[in-house]
């Protein structure tokens, strides 16, 4: 048992790196992400295994685990690796299969209880997308959806709503320049404390920086042009912050607030010299350092209970396997995932 013991150990921390992968055609960031907190009742994060993906609600140590068919990961939505996926209320967790290609002829996403981590959907979409965005109530998915097969900087934002499985017919454009096509790598995330606006910089792609404000309640979007910020060779360095009650978007480089963009008109405003708050930002930081130090050693103890559970054999409890177990290969995923995987299916085309 031992023995075991520590393959899962090695096993574990090599695959570690894969799991984070996800849809956006940018390159590798290095660790896996992480969602939630002590308010939902700890953090989510799925890494891969031998037989699929063991998705894992972890804190002091492992509360619960389960093995999902497949290769699924918890998307990011930024370079700088910020996570995304689980909603407001805590009660609706989207991962996404991991890229290994773009472009890609499809793509497909789960959607889990959060609170039990067993499986309610399973969306194929025909042609390549990301995650982008999730409701506060979990109930619509936004995506970004590449629209050319060599340039990964042309997209549109897409809504799907999850209850019905119909992938909304008109993308999502800011209304005011509805001609303005949007364009760049997106370099950071913020979110509202509600979950209702999330607030992305965006390069531009060679052109002005911008803010895309995304109303994930009501689909609707706002661009907002960064004229400032244009020819910067540190914009990958700058970070978004809200402020007290979220009343202003504030473009950061390290502790200078570069800009402010009020939130209510979307307008920005040249920022004179402002004493930032940089606790919130400090906080994190040494938040997502303590847990991604901590996580290969709980998440040993996830593979550890699959490797129980093989040597146990399988279970009478379909609802309790969350899906059979068969190893997994990028061009069968989805089609295993249809056959066996619990909750319903969903085929959709753009």
């Amino acid at each position: 048992m031992r023995t075991r013991f520590l393959i899962a150990v090695f096993f574990a921390l090599a695959l570690a790196p894969l799991a984070h992968a996800d849809g956006l055609p940018i390159a590798d960031a290095g660790s896996p992400a992480i969602v939630g907190g002590d308010d939902v009742g700890g953090r989510l994060v799925a890494l891969p295994t031998e037989r699929g993906t063991v998705v894992a609600r972890i804190g002091e140590t492992v509360y619960m685990s389960r093995l999902l068919e497949g290769r699924y990961t918890v998307p990011v939505v930024a370079l700088d690796h910020t996570a995304s996926g689980l909603s407001t209320d805590g009660s609706t967790l989207v991962l996404i299969n991991p890229r290994r290609t773009f472009p890609r002829a499809r793509t497909s996403f789960v959607v889990l209880n959060a609170k039990n981590l067993r499986v309610r959907s399973h969306f194929v979409l025909q042609g390549d997308f990301s995650f982008d965005a999730l409701s506060p109530d979990g109930t619509r998915l936004f995506l970004i959806h590449y629209l050319s097969r060599r340039d990964p900087t042309r997209y549109e934002v897409r809504a799907l709503d999850v209850p019905s499985g119909k992938l909304l017919p008109t993308p999502i454009v800011d209304k005011s320049e509805p001609d303005e096509r949007m364009a760049g790598f997106p370099i950071t995330r913020q979110t509202s404390a509600d979950g209702r606006w999330a607030y992305t910089l965006y390069d531009g792609a060679g052109k002005e920086p911008f803010v895309h404000a995304l109303d994930t309640v009501n689909g609707v979007a706002h661009c907002i042009d960064l004229e400032l910020l244009a020819g910067r060779q540190d914009l990958y360095d700058l970070r978004l912050g809200l402020g007290p009650g979220d009343s202003g978007l504030a473009v950061l480089d390290g502790a200078e607030k570069l800009t402010v963009i009020d939130t209510t008109d979307f307008e920005p405003i040249a920022a004179k010299t402002v004493a930032p708050d940089a606790a919130e930002t400090s906080s994190r930081s040494g938040w997502r350092l303590a847990v991604l130090s901590a996580v290969g050693a709980l998440f040993v103890a996830g593979v550890a209970f699959v490797l129980w559970r093989r040597r146990r054999g399988p279970s009478s409890d379909a609802a309790d396997r969350v899906g059979a177990v068969v190893p997994a290969s990028p061009a069968t995923n989805d089609a295993r995932a249809r056959r066996s995987a619990p909750g319903r299916t969903f085929s959709l085309r753009a």
